[in-house]
């Protein structure tokens, strides 16, 4: 039992890193004994996991199949492990973390008492936008960070996918119609300066055609907060978490930029340091964002 254990935990890490070789490093193995791993595992299911060559690696049905059922089963059998040896109740030490603060104070500062309670012992310090390099500087424990994250030094673990909109006021939308993806070329962007290319998006329709859209960047932000806000006074047409803006489609303040078309649904990540053994503060914190807003 022990050694198909084993090889699972290999496969798992093969998927969530991306290749070979950095699972053989994570795991503290060869390269040769992580491919031997793969093939007795396929042999023993009698099925092709893996499709492989030497730039990327790609799941089979078969292997997404397997990825499904075993990522959470693996995730529980290192939980209970670790309560076994740790002890729910016994958490202790200072926890450093950081989330936007628009997603903050809508998600976690509503959860951090009943955290609170539960592990007693643990001491939170929360931050605001503080940067990734701070997960280097050993300043925090785990981030939260919306949107897809570029290839890092990190680990990451998906909690959840969130919507976003296009979404501008009706007064801009007379002075700037947008009838078609088309007209979104010659309309004001208000951008999200976090983004590589806060303009250029894929809409897709009802049936799933896709057109590519890049918009003129006319104004910029690093914060959600202060874009909705440039977007309710009709400066332009911006991109804003459905969460965020919610309130203002039911009031009419906010209406949506052609809405028969959708964007890319967003993933919310816990992103935290890459090392052997993630401290159990970190897990539990994990485990309960996952229980509570995980979907």
């Amino acid at each position: 039992m022990h050694t198909h254990l084993n090889r699972v935990q290999t496969f798992l890490a093969i998927v969530e890193l991306g290749s070979f070789t950095k699972a053989a490093n994570h795991l503290n193995l060869s390269r040769a004994m992580v491919s031997l791993h793969i093939k007795a595992l396929e042999a023993a299911l009698s099925t092709t996991l893996l499709l492989r060559n030497s730039r990327t690696v790609a799941l089979t049905e078969a292997g997404q199949s397997f990825y499904n059922e075993f990522k959470a089963i693996v995730a529980d059998i290192d939980t209970a492990f670790d309560r076994v040896m740790h002890g729910t109740n016994r958490v202790s030490g200072t926890l450093r973390i950081s989330s936007t603060s628009e997603y903050g104070e809508r998600f976690i500062l509503p959860l951090i008492p009943l955290f609170a309670e539960r592990y007693p012992d643990i001491r939170l310090c929360y931050d605001f936008n503080s940067s990734l390099n701070d997960l280097l500087a050993e300043r925090l424990d785990l981030v939260i960070r919306l949107g897809n994250l570029a290839d890092s030094a990190f680990k990451s673990r998906k909690l959840a996918d969130y919507e976003i909109v296009l979404v501008a006021t009706e007064g801009f939308l007379a002075r700037y119609p947008v009838k078609t993806p088309l007209d979104l070329s010659a309309a004001p962007w208000i951008a999200n300066s976090n983004l590589l290319t806060p303009t250029q998006w894929v809409l897709r329709d009802g049936v799933g055609e896709a057109a590519e859209i890049n918009g003129a960047r006319h104004f910029q932000s690093n914060s959600s907060t202060a874009i909705r806000a440039m977007t309710l006074s009709s400066m332009g047409v911006s991109v804003l978490p459905a969460w965020m803006i919610e309130a203002d489609i039911v009031s009419g303040r906010l209406v949506r930029v052609l809405p028969g078309y959708s964007l890319p649904l967003q993933p919310i990540s816990l992103v935290f340091p890459d090392t052997p053994h993630l401290p159990h503060k970190s897990r539990v914190f994990i485990d309960f964002l996952l229980a509570h807003l995980g979907r």
